[in-house]
């Protein structure tokens, strides 16, 4: 018999897209949002607790996010703390918490499970330090995740980098870099990330993973692609860079512990990731 996922926080790139995947594969879940519980709220915890049956797999992937001041960060730890105060008094199967690889301290090694977590931003401090609650209650049952950079179909922030230059190169309006677009990251396609999700739901997949592709390329060589690929008229074009790179411009992953973990799964690279996403635009 199939277990139930209950998914909080139901909207954003990966939810939206673990919906499809569940039903899809027909599993029976229910999403959790804003709109039904408001998380942030000191009693909230008790109408969650209430939707929460013996056995339920749960998926945290709930944020204010990104986390960019103090207030948001406090917003964001009260919602784990909700969420663990609602799991304390059920007999869960298994709760899977999707973190951010910003938690990592910056390095030009590349980072696996066991590199230093020491962050240098708000964000990532949080996602630290709601990993460390949730650790606390329900190490026995926990699964975390670190994705890296996500882009794909579904994408709510229209973040620099591969979301916001397709939707420019789409317009046939100008990509304008920071700097050169010269710092090289990771970037990881949805599906992807949700392929590795759905086998951590539906085996018994406990423990943290980075998820990343394993490679790196820099800003400027995804716009120049994504022009070339979707045939846009747009140009990408430099800036004065105001400040320094994020993460000294360089920041690569050591992908090992996934690669055997999850070995039927195929990571594409940003290049096959961005023909995906354009194909099915």
């Amino acid at each position: 018999m199939k277990k139930r996922v209950i998914v909080i926080g139901s909207t954003g790139i990966i939810s939206t897209n673990l919906q499809k995947k569940l039903k899809e594969k027909n599993f029976k879940f229910i999403t959790i949002g804003r709109k039904d519980i408001n998380l942030k709220n000191n009693t909230s915890f008790k109408v969650l607790n209430k939707k929460i049956k013996k056995n339920d797999i749960i998926v945290f992937i709930s944020a204010e996010a990104p986390a960019k001041n103090m207030k948001m960060f406090l917003s964001n730890l009260k919602i784990c703390d909700n969420v663990c105060k609602s799991l304390e008094s059920k007999k869960i199967n298994k709760l899977i918490y999707i973190s951010s690889d910003a938690i990592y301290s910056d390095t030009a090694k590349k980072i696996n499970e066991k590199s230093q977590t020491l962050p240098n931003s708000i964000h990532g401090m949080m996602h630290l330090f709601r990993e460390i609650s949730l650790k606390t209650k329900f190490k026995d049952k926990l699964c975390i995740l670190r994705p890296t950079l996500i882009y794909g179909p579904g994408d709510t922030h229209n973040g620099y980098g591969p979301n916001r230059f397709i939707n420019l190169a789409k317009k046939n309006e100008n990509i304008k870099l920071f700097g050169k677009g010269e710092e090289r990251r990771d970037h990881i396609y949805i599906d992807d990330l949700i392929n590795i999700l759905f086998i951590c739901i539906k085996k018994n997949k406990l423990g943290t993973y980075n998820i990343a592709s394993g490679r790196v390329s820099s800003f400027n060589k995804i716009a120049k692609s994504i022009v070339s690929l979707s045939a846009s008229k747009s140009k990408v074009l430099n800036s004065k860079r105001i400040g320094s790179m994020p993460h000294n411009g360089y920041r690569p992953f050591d992908i090992s512990l996934i690669k055997k973990n999850f070995k039927n799964i195929e990571l594409k690279s940003i290049q096959n990731g961005i023909k995906k996403y354009l194909k099915n635009l």
